[in-house]
């Protein structure tokens, strides 16, 4: 064993601060080493549900810290970025000085769970709708900035992997600069808010405000503002007629799960489904299906009804974007109900169920020789050991 150059007590500035989000165990672990001497360690990083794998920015953390700390970390990447990875299979090894690698668990495990999570949704909702674009819209569900530049990052691996697989779209954009280059994008995308409808009196002063300041850009209305989903958008549409025919308006229906949009109940949403897309209800569903399909807010017997209506009254080029709630579960329906949607506006793509986002890393090897906690074993299978 060989004691560490530099003594725990004494960490650089930039580690002390690492040091601080770091559980106290590891730190304490850490001191021991220290004081008692070093030995090369191999850990095996994973979870415990199928995801797909999004190490680059754990990979780029701890290649970041072992240049400040000079020293050299051997990365054994079993998964490359956007594969699907199962249950407990280790996404990689990382093979240093346990001196230096133990107190980097913490802040590792987190900069590789969660987005592996978001990742496999991101991938299943591109995958289901391959000919709808998505926009992340996510960054106001994060927390924090950190959290939203995971959070894109995971969209942009599980979007990029649904091209390679069933050619989708796949999300073309976020709602933010800051995030926008994960997408190729150097802006972020997005046109009005509630509030802009509410402070203009009207969604159809509210679209011409918005075409006022940005003449150049294509338009998108929200239309639920009122509960007049319908009506809303035929207004904007006649409004903008020009823009109307070359198809460049939109209207956004994000009618929240609290009532039905315009002129539907569900009876009325069972007939357009009938009319539509009939093989939709064929069959059992569970009660959450059918309210992606027929129940309040953006249904697809919703969505139906909006594209009827627009193409009832001249519009067929004007686009739909969708909103609320738009995870894999609801994509899903969607897909089966055949809904003609342009665009879906989501940050339903975020790990629901907090405690599957949980990374694990474990030792699985000391001076190169196997040794592992018992339970665990499985993760010596494909340990890089000499």
């Amino acid at each position: 064993m060989t004691r560490p150059a530099v003594a725990a007590t004494k960490e650089s500035g930039a580690h002390s601060s690492l040091a601080r989000q770091t559980d106290s165990y590891f730190l304490k672990t850490k001191a021991i080493v220290g004081l008692c001497g070093d030995r090369e360690a191999t850990y095996a990083l994973f979870l415990r549900r199928p995801v797909l794998s999004t190490p680059r920015l754990a990979v780029e953390f701890l290649l970041r810290e072992g240049k400040a700390r000079g020293t050299r970390f051997e990365i054994d990447l079993i998964h490359e970025e956007g594969d699907l990875v199962g249950a407990g299979e280790p996404i990689f090894y990382v093979t240093g000085s346990l001196y230096h690698l133990v107190d980097l668990e913490t802040v590792l495990l987190q900069k590789l769970g969660a987005p592996s999570v978001a990742a496999y949704n991101a991938y299943a909702m591109c995958a289901e709708l391959p000919k709808v674009a998505f926009l992340a819209m996510d960054a106001r569900h994060c927390a924090g900035a950190e959290m939203a530049a995971m959070m894109a990052y995971a969209a942009s691996v599980g979007s990029a992997e649904a091209r390679r697989k069933a050619g989708a779209k796949g999300f073309v954009g976020c709602a933010t600069d800051a995030t926008a280059s994960f997408f190729g994008q150097a802006k972020g995308q997005g046109t009005m808010p509630h509030a802009l409808i509410g402070y203009a009196g009207s969604t159809v002063r509210a679209a011409e405000m918005f075409h006022e300041a940005f003449p150049d850009e294509p338009l998108t209305a929200l239309n639920d503002y009122f509960g007049r989903e319908i009506t809303d958008s035929i207004a904007v549409c006649r409004r903008f007629p020009e823009l109307a025919a070359k198809g460049r308006l939109s209207v956004r229906i994000d009618t929240h799960g609290g009532r039905y949009a315009e002129g539907l109940d569900l009876a009325r949403s069972y007939e357009i489904l009938e009319r539509h897309a009939p093989q939709a209800t064929r069959g059992y569903r569970s009660n959450e299906e059918l309210r992606y399909l027929v129940g309040t807010g953006s249904s697809a017997a919703a969505i139906w009804h909006l594209r009827q209506k627009l193409d009832e009254d001249g519009f067929p080029r004007v686009r739909i974007v969708a909103s609320s709630g738009f995870g894999p579960a609801k994509c899903r329906m969607m897909a089966a109900a055949n809904a003609p949607i342009d665009v879906i506006g989501t940050g339903s793509y975020l790990p629901e169920r907090w405690e599957e986002t949980y990374a694990t890393a474990d030792i699985v090897a000391f001076d190169g020789k196997p040794m592992v906690k018992a339970g665990r074993e499985f993760l010596l299978r494909k340990a890089p050991l000499p």
